[in-house]
């Protein structure tokens, strides 16, 4: 394989993990609807380990402001409540002793403007991400003209085209921000 094309593989493939990883951290924001995907980053005490909450449970969401948690193992209902309560999330679960309720309460016009700030900082860092990923990709670039493997016209050819691609996934990045946002302050 040619060495600009393994760049240009590299420099893609980053950048869309990037952007899976904003898409995956947007999920775990709550909107006011139940989700599942509220969820993800709970991590529940297994005989010792932590494992994700979706590893030890059937999760639910029999209507838009109500998450279900049926534990596969009875012991774990105490656990998985601890685990609830101590997350960044603010819910709390109601528990029968087989099984847990998560009522969502309606957010507040402030926690509204927080989850908002605390987006948009997501999204932040997902931009830093893909223009260090662009950096890199323009580093390996450079270092090919300076070898001689390339001229400088394919240099800046190929420079510009990192630059779109770049470009592109940020303007995909402010899409799902704009949604996100869209998403969080409707009431």
């Amino acid at each position: 394989m040619d060495p600009v094309d393994e760049i240009f593989q590299e420099v893609e493939d980053h950048m869309k993990k990037s952007l899976e990883m904003a898409n995956t951290d947007m999920a775990t924001i709550r909107t006011g609807k139940a989700s599942p995907g509220l969820l993800d980053s709970v991590k529940v005490d297994y005989y010792g380990t932590k494992v994700p909450l979706k590893q030890v449970a059937n999760i639910a969401v029999p209507d838009p402001k109500l998450i279900t948690v049926q534990p596969w193992e009875k012991p774990l209902v105490g656990e998985i409540v601890k685990a609830i309560q101590s997350s960044s999330l603010g819910l709390n679960p109601q528990s029968d002793g087989n099984f847990i309720r998560i009522p969502l309460p309606p957010l507040t016009e402030e926690r509204r403007h927080d989850l908002v700030r605390t987006v948009k900082e997501m999204i932040e860092n997902a931009k830093v991400a893909i223009r260090n990923i662009r950096r890199d990709g323009n580093e390996k670039l450079k270092k090919l003209e300076k070898d001689h493997q390339i001229s400088e016209d394919d240099y800046h050819r190929y420079h510009k085209e990192i630059q779109e691609l770049t470009d592109e996934s940020i303007s995909t990045l402010e899409k799902v921000l704009a949604d996100k946002e869209k998403e969080i302050m409707e009431f």
